[in-house]
């Protein structure tokens, strides 16, 4: 199975990899760094773990299944890297440091106990698809101690991204964060296979039936959390696009509307350039669409309002959707009474019945309005009325 997982993993690690380096162009904090560090050893674990480039690595080194150490020391300074960016989204520079210090001291004891248990381990050939396992059956001190460091890295490293997601200033931090955090769960599953193998080993049985499950783990556990570590860099663009899209969207929603509401009163209509660009132009829609409510009030009736309240409520609205549906109704009863030649009212209804608090709030409050204004149901309920 590692022929065809870790082969995947590798490419998204050396492709997070250059994407952060990328990056360090123009912000070398030690977040930053200590990410591309991480995503630099990710991308060697992943990148010697495939079947093919194991033994030339070993053989390039003169020593058997060297190419095991390497990674699985690799997978402890990688953590490294990750605590090290958590801490410093956690806490002030110094604080951090300290911390990420001590930290930094443990593995470092840990990888270095991890080569002596390694050297002193007599050879068992090489091992590209179950180094893991055979070490945890014939050397279990080697793996107990990385797995529990595993173990224990992955844990800090989820414990600590779920607890900073909750505070996190932007939608996309919160986000990746929240990856990284799910997905260092998986690794109890790889660290219970690990512990399974030792066991297994005691019984002088081995863990192959369950190998497949512990690189799945493996997996599972590294590639949600590259990606959810990259999502504040390239999530901002998917929501710019995203926003490009979705205006240019409310701009044919509230073209509509404001066709049909300036066609019976264009005295709010201010010509405009051909090259303004469209945040410009969507804006004078929503300022023209309420001017041009506010000029139809005079044949806007309270009994209308009442009467499109009471369906809206009977029809389940609430909130926003139930005001833009009276406000909808209202509409289409004084152009009914505008092109119909009635005079103005003497006591018009009030034609607002939302105040959103910002220009966002409001442009969304008037693509409701809009969807309700050319609703079947609102153009029924006008005619009943009429009738």
């Amino acid at each position: 199975m590692n022929a065809f997982l870790y082969p995947i993993v590798a490419a998204v690690s050396i492709a997070a990899l250059i994407f952060k380096v990328w990056t360090l162009r123009n912000d070398r904090s030690p977040t930053n760094v200590a990410l591309a560090v991480s995503f630099f050893f990710t991308s060697v674990i992943f990148t010697v773990s495939i079947p093919s480039v194991w033994p030339v690595v070993s053989e390039a080194a003169g020593i058997v299944n060297f190419s095991g150490l390497l990674t699985q020391a690799c997978v402890i300074t990688s953590a490294m890297g990750q605590q090290t960016v958590l801490l410093h989204l956690t806490y002030e520079r110094k604080t951090a440091w300290r911390k990420a210090i001590r930290r930094i001291c443990i593995l470092t004891v840990v990888v270095i106990l991890m080569v002596v248990l390694f050297l002193q381990a007599s050879s068992l050939g090489e091992r590209p698809d179950d180094f893991a396992l055979t070490k945890a059956r014939y050397y279990p001190a080697y793996m107990l101690i990385y797995i529990i460091a595993h173990g224990c890295n992955q844990i800090d490293i989820a414990r600590l991204a779920g607890r900073h997601a909750k505070v996190a200033p932007s939608p996309w931090l919160r986000r990746g964060l929240r990856l990284v955090a799910i997905s260092g769960w998986f690794s109890i599953l790889y660290v219970s296979c690990r512990g399974a193998d030792i066991v297994a080993g005691a019984f002088n049985y081995s863990g192959h039936p369950w190998e497949p499950l512990a690189q799945l783990a493996t997996t599972c556990t590294t590639l949600p959390k590259t990606i959810g570590w990259t999502m504040p860099d390239w999530g901002r663009h998917i929501t710019a696009a995203w926003e490009a899209v979705d205006r240019r969207v409310a701009h044919r929603q509230l073209s509509r509307l404001h066709h049909g509401l300036t066609k019976e009163v264009p005295d709010p209509v201010l010509p405009l350039d051909s090259g303004t660009d469209l945040r410009t132009r969507l804006y004078r829609l929503v300022v023209e669409i309420r001017d041009a409510q506010w000029a139809l009030r005079l044949w806007m009736r309270p009994e209308v309002a009442a009467e499109a309240r009471q369906r809206g409520e009977a029809a389940g609205l609430t909130g926003d959707d139930l005001a833009a549906a009276v406000e909808a109704s209202q509409l289409q009863a004084a152009i009914a009474e505008r092109q119909k030649g009635n005079p103005p009212t003497d006591q018009p209804a009030h034609p607002r019945f939302a105040e959103p608090e910002d220009l966002a709030a409001e442009i969304e409050f008037q693509r409701r309005l809009a969807r309700a204004f050319y609703s079947a149901s609102t153009r029924t309920d006008i005619l009943e009325n009429a009738t």
